[in-house]
């Protein structure tokens, strides 16, 4: 199973919209969500705070604010899998 792990905050709406657009582009492959609020966690939020939502992909860091545009998909599942062991 990949572990996906969102940096966030409450009523951030790009935070919302990267969750949903990484479940579509997974569909298929087992996957579980960490989410963390960035404001909860004062060493994420110095480092983090100013560019979230930041999605890890196992513990590589894979986007900020929004998914890449190039070939997103493809390289997500990639990801995924390495990250799982199943590459």
């Amino acid at each position: 199973m990949t572990r996906l792990r969102l940096l966030s905050r409450p009523g951030c709406h790009l935070c919302d919209e990267l969750r949903r657009d990484t479940d579509e582009m997974l569909e298929g492959i087992a996957h579980s969500w960490e989410i963390l609020d960035v404001d909860s966690h004062p060493d994420l939020a110095a480092r983090f705070g100013h560019a979230i939502p930041i999605l890890f992909v196992g513990e590589r860091l894979f986007a900020k604010t929004r998914l890449p545009p190039i070939a997103t998909r493809l390289r997500l599942r990639r990801a995924a899998r390495a990250a799982s062991g199943d590459a």
